[in-house]
């Protein structure tokens, strides 16, 4: 797309500059430390799951055990590899065992780090290569199916995953080209992933590994009907981070809502397990060509999104970074933001026009995720139904990628089909009238649309500049983002962090960077 705002591209730069500095930062300390949620993340990774007859996960269980009876800063990976070269069983044999509490995993000799990989290499070459099918089967899809330039993003979430599927299906059939499946109420802050089929779910339904299998085959089902390939869409943040990326990878989600912050601020977790486990969650979906979403539309939740509007482009900037780190490429960034000005202000769709723009601009290669109006949304269906209409107009004119809609009955109640089947349509309606619409306009030097742009990212170079500054811990205990103010040691999960011994072994992390690194 074309430079309409007139950028400056050494501002732009400025910005990368300093938000590699945060991420080069942060990335000192994720690099010597690891965390028992990325722990469990190998356990599934090396293909061990079920649970015990008291329901608790074996990944869990085993973390669980050496952090209680052995040491867990040299990694999971070398207590597995001991205990299998100890009694000779083969990985499945000796979990089974394991869950009827014949073997420990503590109390073996330690096996040195180069018997590890050739213990475990069968079991880790065999995941690996079921991740690689994935991703070959999507680009599979992804060519005979080719995506159009707007993706239609839709919500389902009735707790039941049975319910859900029949939601999906229907939305697909109305022109949805992405289903989101939300979570419980929650589950972001379990400390373990549930396990099977759940009927049960709160606001939303639990996020497990069958019930991604069993939405990823009513979507591939429905795809092949509809001639067009559905992505699935679930979130990896909280306290599993990384095991919801392992989940998502061996049974090829598309799409997982995967920030480097937003469990920081809006769900009070430990800025130090999040920075951790946020790396192996990404570098996880960067070998599985899974997209990423972040969350900066959050931001303007709590904050006004006129004055704070800097604090998304600044938040983009660093999501970016830290993406980097992790091997994802720019197709693979959904950047987040959102329409979610007052729309009472006086020339209120220019600002939008303007923020949207901007976004698109300095970002021209990710799939950005664009989310519709819903702080000013008040329960009155036919203003929120014009407020959606705007919303669309500006997707449509800024060419961003990934559209989650709007709901007319946004704060009443959780939206019905019907209210679905609108919103696709609106969408549709807007999409086709309008098609060509940003191919066909320019903005006027100087003018409304322009200077805005100007604004904002004059103020995200400067925000930039302070965390830079201050560093990225100090500056998420001012409140820099979404105004909330959180503590290094503060939050939910910072027993779960500690420091990598010099022996510490990470057999899938290893494996994954040496993907990118030989590529």
């Amino acid at each position: 797309m074309m430079n309409k705002l007139n950028l400056s591209k050494e501002q732009i730069n400025s910005c990368r500059i300093y938000a590699n500095q945060i991420a080069a930062d942060v990335q000192s300390f994720i690099d010597q430390h690891s965390t028992v949620s990325v722990e469990r993340s190998v356990l599934r990774l090396l293909g061990i799951d079920g649970i015990d007859d008291f329901q608790v996960p074996v990944p869990n269980k085993m973390v669980d055990e050496v952090l209680k009876n052995g040491d867990i800063s040299k990694g999971i990976s070398v207590y597995i590899a001991s205990a299998l070269k100890a009694t000779g069983l083969e990985l499945f044999d000796f979990v089974e065992e394991y869950k009827n509490d014949k073997y420990s995993l503590c109390g073996f000799d330690l096996v040195k780090n180069e018997e590890v990989y050739s213990i475990l290499k069968p079991y880790y070459e065999n995941v690996l290569k079921k991740i690689r099918t994935n991703k070959a089967k999507r680009e599979e899809f992804l060519r005979i199916y080719p995506r159009s330039t707007t993706d239609i993003y839709v919500i389902v979430a009735t707790g039941n995953i049975d319910e859900d599927v029949v939601q999906a299906v229907a939305a697909a059939k109305a022109g949805a080209d992405i289903i989101a499946v939300i979570r419980s109420t929650g589950q972001s802050l379990l400390d373990y992933v549930p396990y099977g089929k759940t009927t049960e779910g709160f606001g939303g339904t639990f996020a497990t590994q069958e019930n991604f299998k069993i939405m990823r085959k009513a979507l591939d089902e429905v795809s092949v009907e509809e001639k067009r390939y559905i992505y699935l869409v679930n979130y990896a943040s909280g306290l599993c981070m990384p095991e919801i990326a392992s989940m998502g990878a061996l049974e090829r989600l598309d799409v997982l809502l995967n920030d480097s912050m937003y469990g920081i601020i809006f769900r009070d977790i430990n800025m130090q397990r999040t920075f951790v486990d946020q790396y192996f969650s990404r570098l996880i979906n960067a070998y599985s060509g899974i997209i990423i979403n972040t969350g900066e539309d959050n931001y303007l939740t709590t904050a006004d999104a006129v004055e704070e509007a800097h604090t998304v482009t600044a938040s983009q900037f660093i999501n970016e970074a830290f993406a980097k780190k992790a091997h994802l490429p720019s197709k693979l960034m959904g950047l987040g933001h959102a329409f979610e000005i007052n729309p009472e202000i006086e020339n209120s769709f220019l600002l939008e026009l303007s923020q949207a723009q901007m976004a698109r601009e300095i970002f021209p290669d990710a799939p950005l995720k664009y989310m519709p109006p819903t702080k000013h949304i008040d329960g009155n269906i036919f203003r929120a139904y014009q407020q959606n209409v705007m919303f669309n107009m500006v997707t449509t004119i800024t060419s961003q990628s990934i559209h989650l809609l709007g709901m007319m009955t946004e704060a009443i109640h959780t939206p019905y089909l019907s209210d679905r089947y609108l919103a696709i349509k609106n969408a549709k309606l807007i999409q086709n009238s309008m098609k060509s619409m940003g191919d066909e306009i320019l903005f006027k030097e100087d003018g409304i649309i322009q200077r805005r742009a100007y604004e904002v990212l004059d103020s995200a170079e400067k925000l930039l500049k302070q965390i830079a500054k201050d560093g990225m811990f100090n500056s998420l205990a001012n409140g820099v983002f979404a105004q909330t103010k959180r503590q290094t040691t503060g939050g939910k999960g910072l027993s779960g962090v500690f420091k990598k011994d010099s022996d510490y072994i990470n057999v899938i992390q290893e494996k994954m960077e040496e993907s990118f690194n030989d590529n």
